[in-house]
């Protein structure tokens, strides 16, 4: 079992954000799903009366997000806000992993929910399994990027406004746990997801972020074959966030050549704030989880490789 969706924070901080995700493209390309399982500063929200008021779910210590990305239509976003002192989660840096609140619930292998907002109505309930798992970034109290499937094969059913979506094999994509005192000034993120026809799929997940002093994180891990490859050279040749694009190479310790270009410029791209940790106003994440990816391997004891999926990958931006 992957322990790393285990909880780090603790009840009594106060400036703090931890988050678990997912990302799901529907296997018959009907759209994609983003949800988000977050705990927000929890020591300035111990006591109930000095909770943030539900009118603004943004601002509650707990939330619950679940985003739909329809195929060629405009995301929709469902946010809604919980009291800390509801939420039930398993201690900190303990296995297994479990974060309950309501109708809602998220842990090693499954997760569910129901959500009430503006007349809307989504419930969930998933299950999923995966052959990888790697951390992406792990810069301790400040923060880290864990992906405890990075592979994932997602089962069970959605249902949103009386539509439903259901399957054995519902969808593909990632599963993440990020965490940290702040969030980064600027960052580029993606995960791409291409599944295999007799075998797991490939995945691609890069990440990109301003560091101290002027130096920048940069780490890409290639999934193909049943081999792991680390990339820590990324050379960028494009980074669009009007458009959402960006095209990266980069080169493996081994010799292998990776050429990657991420296309999120669609009627997808959905622009959303994110609330500082410091409380001090909030800042703009653009994100399309139905991007298109296009990936060129290049062995030095193999023929080349171009893999492409038109609605698999996830690109997002800030700043």
């Amino acid at each position: 079992m992957s322990t790393l969706n285990e909880l780090y924070s603790s009840r009594s901080m106060r400036r703090r954000y931890e988050v678990w995700f997912l990302r799901m493209g529907l296997a018959d390309g009907a759209g994609a799903w983003w949800f988000r399982y977050l705990l927000m500063n929890p020591g300035r929200a111990i006591h109930p009366g000095r909770e943030h008021s539900p009118e603004n779910p943004q601002a509650m210590p707990v939330q619950i997000w679940a985003t739909w990305f329809p195929s060629g239509g405009k995301p929709q976003t469902f946010i809604q806000g919980f009291p800390v002192h509801a939420l039930e989660i398993s201690p900190r840096s303990q296995s297994p992993f479990c974060f309950r609140i309501g109708e809602n619930r998220i842990d090693e292998n499954s997760c569910r929910g129901q959500l009430h907002v503006d007349g809307h109505s989504i419930r969930w309930d998933l299950q999923y399994r995966s052959t990888f798992c790697v951390t992406l970034s792990n810069k301790g109290w400040i923060g880290f990027s864990r992906t405890p499937h990075s592979d994932a094969v997602f089962s069970g059913e959605i249902a949103l406004d009386g539509r439903s979506f259901a399957g054995d094999a519902l969808g593909f994509g990632v599963q993440g746990h990020n965490s940290g005192y702040r969030h980064r000034n600027f960052w580029t993120w993606t995960h791409a997801c291409f599944p295999g026809d007799h075998g797991p799929a490939t995945t691609l997940e890069a990440l990109v972020y301003e560091m101290p002093f002027g130096m920048r994180f940069r780490k890409a891990v290639l999934w193909h074959d049943g081999q792991r490859y680390v990339f820590r050279n990324l050379r960028e040749q494009t980074r669009d966030r009007e458009n959402l694009r960006w095209n990266f190479q980069c080169v493996a310790r081994d010799g292998l050549r990776l050429n990657a270009a991420i296309d999120g410029a669609s009627p997808s791209v959905h622009r959303l704030p994110y609330n500082k940790t410091d409380g001090k106003g909030s800042f703009e994440v653009a994100n399309n989880s139905l991007a298109s990816a296009t990936l060129l391997i290049e062995g030095p004891n193999a023929p080349a490789q171009a893999l492409k999926t038109t609605n698999g990958a996830v690109l997002e931006m800030v700043a």
